[in-house]
């Protein structure tokens, strides 16, 4: 069942235009269906207070129950893909943590954490003129998801969803505008698993940091490797 949107126009402290809806299957689909059909713009964000098929990466279920944050913004793209830019909104989600007191820490390549649990997962994508950055933040519920230890920022301070997500529009478009240089520091500061064991392509090696262009910094004894992708297992 599709529920009519409410538009609520555009927020003068961000500039978005949002969409916001009761239940849809997922509000990643539905950007990727509004580049698909010609009506996405610049600027665009679509909520949802649940969703009945949210996703994550590798189409992996995304558990949506109310009272969270499901939000997929839509942004102009000249870059096919731009291995920077997942470095940019973890850190745009992260210092969005850390103004309502909370402190978080990244973890390589889509997740932030509160005390080792997961409270958000990003899921970038690239459509047409586009890219749509997903973002799932717990909020009041805690899912209970198989391996994953899950929490949620109720659990640390009471926050409404309306004020986490003007703070996350004004973040992403701080660090979507700071050079690269000063995101991969704060990145830096803020990872987990650094200086800790990966495995890539089988073999393992040390997390060292990343470099300019967003790849993985990776050492073996006297050698360094760069990686990109999803060929790192953490």
């Amino acid at each position: 069942m599709v529920l009519s949107a409410t538009i609520m126009g555009y927020i003068a402290l961000a500039g978005y235009k949002l969409f916001s809806y009761d239940k849809i299957p997922s509000t990643q689909t539905y950007a990727l269906n509004m580049v698909a059909s010609g009506t996405a713009r610049n600027h665009t964000v679509i909520v949802a207070e649940a969703q009945s098929s949210g996703r994550g990466r590798y189409k992996r279920t995304w558990v949506s129950h109310h009272g969270n944050l499901y939000a997929s913004f839509i942004y102009s793209s000249d870059d096919e893909r731009d291995p920077r830019l997942s470095y940019v909104v973890a850190v745009a989600v992260a210092e969005t943590l850390i103004y309502f007191g909370i402190t978080p820490q990244i973890k390589w390549p889509n997740d932030i954490l509160i005390d080792g649990n997961k409270v958000c997962g990003i899921l970038i994508e690239y459509a047409g003129r586009f890219v749509i950055v997903g973002i799932g933040i717990n909020i009041k519920n805690c899912p209970t998801i198989e391996n994953y230890k899950t929490t949620c920022m109720n659990k640390y301070i009471n926050v409404d969803k309306a004020d986490v997500l003007n703070k996350l529009m004004v973040n992403l478009d701080k660090w979507r505008r700071a050079k690269f240089i000063d995101v991969r520091a704060r990145w830096m500061e803020l990872a987990a698993g650094l200086n800790s064991v990966v495995k890539y392509r089988g073999d393992i090696f040390e997390l060292i940091g990343i470099n300019e262009n967003g790849a993985l910094i990776l050492r073996r004894g006297t050698q360094y490797m760069l990686a990109y992708g999803d060929e790192i297992t953490m």
